[in-house]
C-alpha cells in the first residue's frame, strides 16, 4: 500500500502505515515498559529500601512524588529536543533520547539503600527519575502523527488506536517480571537484588527499540512524507503564540484517559498493599489480565471510531469513565472481588478512551504545527491527568476514603467533556 501524493514510481519503496505502526507499537511498548518499572517499584521496592524511616503510607507517597517529576520535566524534553532536531537531525535527537532514557532507567538498577547511603540515594533516584522524564520528551519522532494523517480516510480510527497498544503491552511485561520476581524470591532476596532485574531488562527493550524506530526514520522515504505533510519541529514558543488555545484544549481532551491510566495501574497495587491484603503476585495477575482487556478495548475503539467518529468514541468513553468513578468506592471497599473488578473494568475503560485518545488531540491544529503540537499538547495532558494522579488518589483516599479518588477522576471526566464541546468548534478535520 503507497502513500496518497507519493512521488512517481517511489510506491514500491514507500513506508506503508504498516511498517509505520509496527515501529510505533515498538517504539511506545519500550517507553511504557520503563515508566510501569518505575511506577511497581515505588509501591513494591522505594517505600522500604529509600525511606525506611517513614510509615508505609508515608514512603509511598514520598516515592509517588518522585514518580511525578518525569512528567514534569517531559515538556523540557520536548522543547529541548525539537531544537536538537532543527540542527542535527531526528535520527541523532532519538538516540540521544532513548540511550538516555535506557541509561536512567538501568541505572536505577543500581540504586544503594538509605541504610548505606543516606538522602544520596534519594537524590540519586530524583536525578535519575528527572533524566526519564528529559529522554521522554526527546523519544518523540512524530510516527503517531505521520500514521493519522497518511492513513485511509475511512481508517483513520483504526490506524489512530495502533500506537496506543504500546500500554498494554509494556504493563504486561513490567508487571510479569515483578510478579515473577516476588513470587520467586523472599521479601529479603527480592528487596536485596531481585526487583533490580527489570531496570537491567529495560535496557536490552530500549536497544531494540531504538534500532526498530531508526530503521524507518532515517529512510529518505520517511523524510520526504514528513516534509511533504509539512510534520517539522516547530519553535515552542511559534506554536504557543498561534496556537496556545487550542494546546490547552487539546491538553484537556484526553484527561479523563489519561488521569484513569495511572489509577488503575499503580494507584491500586498501593492501595492493596496498604489498605487491603492480597498476595503480590495476585494483584499484578488481576492487572495483567486487565492490561490484555485493555488492549482489545483499543482495538475496538478503532473500529468504533472509523464507524461512529473518534470524537464520538471518546465522548462515549469519558461519560462511561464519569459513571465508573461513581462506584469506585464501593469497588475498592468491597474485599478482593470488588477490587479485582475495579482493576479490570477500569482497564477496559482505559482501553476505550485511551485508543483514540491520541487521535482527537491534533485535528484542530494546522499540520506544519501538529508535529510539535501534539507532542506538547500530550506531554501537558500527562502531566495535568496523570502526573500526580497515585500521588493524589493515594493521599486522598488514605484520608477521606476511597470516594475521594472517585471524585478525582470524575474531575478529570469534567474537564475531558467540556474540552471535547469547546474543541468540536475549532477541529480542522
Amino acid at each position: 500500500m503507497g502513500h496518497h501524493g507519493a512521488p512517481a514510481g517511489s510506491a514500491h519503496d514507500d513506508i506503508t502505515p504498516g511498517e509505520v505502526a509496527v515501529g510505533v507499537i515498538i517504539g511506545r511498548s519500550s517507553e511504557y515498559f520503563d515508566f510501569f518499572v518505575f511506577g511497581i517499584a515505588c509501591v513494591l521496592v522505594f517505600p522500604s529500601l529509600l525511606f525506611p524511616f517513614l510509615s508505609r503510607l508515608d514512603g509511598t507517597l514520598m516515592a509517588f512524588a518522585i514518580f511525578s517529576l518525569a512528567f514534569i520535566a517531559r515538556p523540557f524534553g520536548t522543547a529541548l529536543s525539537m531544537a536538537i532536531q532543527r540542527r542535527w537531525g531526528l535520527a541523532f535527537k532519538l538516540t540521544i533520547a532513548l540511550f538516555l532514557l535506557g541509561s536512567c532507567t538501568v541505572s536505577m538498577a543500581f540504586l544503594p539503600s538509605y541504610e548505606s547511603q543516606g538522602a544520596l540515594a534519594i537524590w540519586a533516584l530524583v536525578l535519575l527519575r528527572i533524566g526519564q522524564g528529559l529522554a521522554q520528551g526527546g523519544s518523540w519522532d512524530g510516527l503517531r502523527t505521520l500514521l493519522a494523517l497518511t492513513a485511509p480516510e475511512n481508517r483513520r480510527g483504526w490506524y489512530a488506536m495502533i500506537g496506543q497498544l504500546g500500554a498494554p503491552v509494556g504493563f504486561v511485561l513490567a508487571a510479569a517480571l515483578f510478579a515473577y520476581f516476588h513470587s520467586s524470591l523472599t521479601e529479603a532476596e527480592f528487596l536485596d537484588w531481585g526487583w533490580r532485574y527489570p531496570f537491567c531488562v529495560a535496557f536490552a527493550i530500549n536497544v531494540v527499540a531504538l534500532f526498530a524506530r531508526l530503521r524507518l526514520v532515517v529512510d529518505p522515504t520517511y523524510a520526504a512524507r514528513l516534509e511533504q505533510l509539512e510534520l517539522e519541529p516547530a519553535r515552542v514558543r511559534e506554536l504557543l503564540d498561534a496556537e496556545g488555545g487550542n494546546v490547552a484544549i487539546n491538553s484537556f481532551v484526553a484527561l479523563a484517559s489519561f488521569a484513569l491510566f495511572h489509577l488503575v495501574t499503580v494507584f491500586p497495587l498501593s492501595w492493596i498493599m496498604i489498605f487491603s491484603y492480597q498476595p503480590v503476585a495476585e494483584v499484578l495477575s488481576t492487572q495483567i489480565v486487565g492490561a490484555c482487556c485493555a488492549a482489545v478495548a483499543i482495538v475496538l475503539s478503532g473500529v468504533l471510531a472509523d464507524r461512529f467518529g473518534r470524537a464520538g468514541v471518546l465522548l462515549a468513553a469519558s461519560v462511561l469513565i464519569g459513571v465508573f468513578s461513581l462506584v469506585i468506592p464501593m469497588l475498592l471497599g468491597a474485599g478482593a472481588a470488588g477490587q479485582k473488578t475495579f482493576i479490570i473494568v477500569g482497564f477496559i475503560l482505559l482501553g476505550l478512551s485511551y485508543g483514540q485518545s491520541s487521535g482527537v488531540v491534533t485535528s484542530n491544529l494546522p499540520k506544519r504545527l501538529r508535529y510539535t503540537g501534539a507532542a506538547i499538547s500530550t506531554d501537558v495532558a500527562w502531566l495535568i491527568g496523570a502526573a500526580f494522579a497515585p500521588l493524589v488518589a493515594l493521599g486522598l483516599s488514605s484520608r477521606f476514603g476511597p470516594v475521594a479518588a472517585g471524585l478525582y477522576l470524575l474531575s478529570g471526566v469534567v474537564c475531558t467533556l467540556i474540552a471535547l464541546w469547546v474543541g468540536r468548534a475549532t477541529s480542522r478535520e
